[in-house]
């Protein structure tokens, strides 16, 4: 059985030192920090191309609460099915093989109403998601994370792994290719090791989302509750076989403030507390001492604020010395929220408000960033990324942090922060809408080259190993 190693969840510490602008008058004034105002956010289970309902629900919800969703967050199963050949693609029966409704946002009839981030589960047509393995615009205003990926929206750190877990599967490289085989049709949505390895690296994240539920998630929650909706998982709960081993070792090791899943078809909710970690004390290298030329008293009086520097001289640019050593903090939480599929009277949207570190202007529109750390992790690991089904082994923790912290570097001078997703990848149509198929309507189609990977590989300069070098598919149209 697959192990995953505990190591992931090393001790990191953040800095504490940060740049303050002293004025004259900043003996008399003291700066006012104004909270961040907070984004409502969708969180969708199981989509199944049900975008228009899931759109129409959120929209009845504004309307009843005179409020304004802010993002949707698609935990799988999202189906972007753009034609009748990508059904062939989808590793479902027959009588689910429908093109549902989001070809009608993928060749521009409509457009999503909120900035949608999604990630991709075990019922997906797995050509289109491969032409996008490190994410991009599946549609206008619905962005893909990738078989992983996180980014930004507005400051908030957005983590997600893509498929579900087989043991089988798991340390293999992508092998799967277009034409797939009735076994390769399955195995192409299954979650890699390398995946699981890079969002380890993540130095932590706020919302996760995967299709899988992480194993032992259940015992976090209420597991009798759970059994009398689904009493047929009574075994797998024993065994401690149910959800997926590698993605309760990510909950461990990023800690997020919130874990969204789906792929069960029911609502669960649980709480993972995390044991508090060692709180390391270094000294402030970079502390600057400065006397008043007036006279001061002999016992300075308590300030609240250990931050402050009581200065009335010439503007200057200092750092602020580090707080008095605080207390052990208490322990972090990560709320567990799983969902049901889009169905009448199915639990399958939930609306949470979330502080977003960026504020937004009333009507504004939300932010999509790429995250330097997640760049600097796919340039660092880009030579270890397999297109066979042999996976050469992966440096250890130590050397990968070295790694990633060097690539990090690069990323900062040559990408800079805040780059905004839309100055790299924009969407763009590749293969055609419904109605083209002809007589190649029940076969699967060619691989279609994408610009946006090509963008994306260009930006970091790494090599694109999903692009063909060469391809008779048709040239891509924009849209």
């Amino acid at each position: 059985m697959f192990s995953f190693r505990s190591h992931l969840t090393s001790t990191r510490t953040t800095p504490i030192t940060q740049r303050i602008r002293i004025s004259r008058y900043a003996s008399t004034k003291r700066r006012t920090r104004h909270r961040s105002p907070q984004m409502k956010v969708a969180i969708e289970g199981c989509c199944h191309g049900e975008l228009d309902q899931i759109y129409s629900e959120i929209q009845n919800m504004e309307r009843k609460n005179n409020t304004k969703v802010d993002l949707l967050l698609v935990c799988g199963d999202f189906e972007a099915i753009r034609n009748h050949r990508d059904l062939q693609c989808m590793a479902v029966p027959d009588k689910y093989k429908k093109l549902q409704t989001f070809h009608k946002y993928y060749t521009g009839e409509k457009r999503a109403p909120v900035l949608t981030v999604i990630i991709g589960g075990n019922h997906e047509a797995s050509n289109y998601f491969w032409e996008l393995y490190h994410g991009g615009w599946v549609a206008r205003n619905i962005y893909y994370l990738g078989h992983a990926g996180c980014v930004n929206v507005n400051g908030l750190r957005i983590a997600g792994a893509s498929g579900i877990f087989k043991e089988y599967s798991f340390s293999t490289g992508n092998y799967e290719t277009i034409p797939y085989t009735p076994s390769t049709l399955r195995s192409v949505y299954h979650i890699r090791e390398y995946c699981v390895r890079r969002l380890s690296l993540l130095s932590g994240t706020d919302i996760f989302l995967s299709h899988d539920w992480p194993q032992h998630i259940v015992q976090h929650g209420n597991v009798q509750s759970l059994l009398k909706a689904k009493p047929f998982w009574r075994e797998e709960i024993a065994q401690g076989t149910l959800g997926s081993p590698p993605l309760m070792g990510l909950l461990h090791a990023l800690k997020p403030a919130w874990w969204f899943a789906a792929h069960m078809h029911v609502k669960f909710t649980a709480t993972v507390e995390h044991p508090p970690e060692p709180i390391l004390y270094v000294d402030n290298p970079d502390e600057i001492m400065i006397e008043d030329d007036e006279a001061t008293p002999s016992a300075p009086p308590a300030r609240n604020n250990p931050d402050e520097i009581m200065l009335d001289d010439e503007e200057i640019d200092v750092v602020a010395p580090p707080p008095p050593p605080p207390q052990q903090p208490p322990n972090r939480e990560t709320k567990f929220v799983a969902l049901d599929k889009c169905l009448p009277k199915r639990k399958f949207l939930e609306f949470i408000d979330i502080d977003a570190p960026q504020p937004m202007l009333p009507g504004e529109e939300p932010t999509l960033t790429f995250d330097l750390e997640w760049l600097a992790i796919c340039r660092a690991f880009a030579p270890w990324f397999s297109t066979a089904k042999y996976q050469r082994a992966f440096p250890d923790e130590g050397n990968a942090r070295k790694m990633v912290a060097k690539e990090l570097e690069w990323v900062k001078e040559n990408i800079g922060e805040n780059k905004e997703v839309s100055s790299c990848q924009g969407f763009v149509r590749t293969a055609p809408g419904p109605g083209t198929e002809g007589k190649e309507k029940d076969k699967q189609p060619p691989m279609y080259p994408n610009p946006q990977t090509r963008a994306f590989c260009k930006m970091l300069g790494i090599e694109d190993k999903i692009n063909p070098p060469e391809s008779g598919a048709s040239r891509p149209s924009s849209s």
